[in-house]
């Protein structure tokens, strides 16, 4: 039975008591108690949930206070937390910014002095190379007519006759000879 039906009967009830002078009705205590009981089992969840949280709405009340207390503390904590975060990203990148610009400016340095060393040791290499370039034409010049001597009369110097092999044998001893002079010289100057 609804709640509605059972304060319908309850009032139905109560105009069907005895009058009595002065206004006033005679009820029976314990049919009227016997309403009030029915009205409170039927009552919804809801009634009787809210008539709780009524009674408890201090400590609810409270209870949610400290909790939005808590959450801006953590919260006014967090914003701390990434504002020393943020501090130390950007120490972190000007350290990063000058530590890039110091090695930077050290391979330029260094870039120049081992520019600078290797113009040096080729101007060396040219000096040294260009003073023994003539003594290989002049060994070159000389057994080109030793050769064409020989070719001449038909015979080696030794007076045997001139053959394809050993003009190519003779060229590349003569060879052999400048690359064993620049080896030396480059040697040299590797030593320097």
């Amino acid at each position: 039975m609804s709640v509605v039906r059972v304060l319908e009967k309850l009032e139905s009830y109560i105009h069907e008591g005895t009058w009595l002078p002065a206004g006033y009705r005679i009820l029976s205590e314990e049919k009227l108690l016997e309403f009030v009981e029915k009205v409170r089992s039927t009552m919804p969840e809801e009634v009787t949930l809210a008539k709780s949280i009524a009674r408890d709405q201090d400590r609810v009340i409270r209870a949610a206070q400290e909790k939005a207390e808590a959450i801006v503390a953590e919260a006014s904590s967090k914003h701390e937390e990434l504002l020393d975060d943020h501090e130390i990203i950007l120490r972190a990148r000007t350290t990063a910014e000058v530590v890039l610009r110091e090695a930077e400016e050290r391979a330029a340095k260094i870039r120049a002095g081992s520019d600078d060393y290797a113009a040096n040791v080729l101007g060396e290499m040219e000096a040294r190379l260009s003073g023994a370039i003539p003594s290989v034409r002049k060994g070159s010049e000389a057994l080109a007519g030793q050769q064409s001597r020989a070719a001449a009369k038909g015979q080696t110097a030794k007076g045997q006759p001139v053959k394809g092999q050993d003009l190519a044998e003779a060229a590349a001893q003569a060879k052999r000879a400048a690359f064993d002079h620049q080896s030396a010289q480059t040697a040299e100057l590797e030593k320097v």
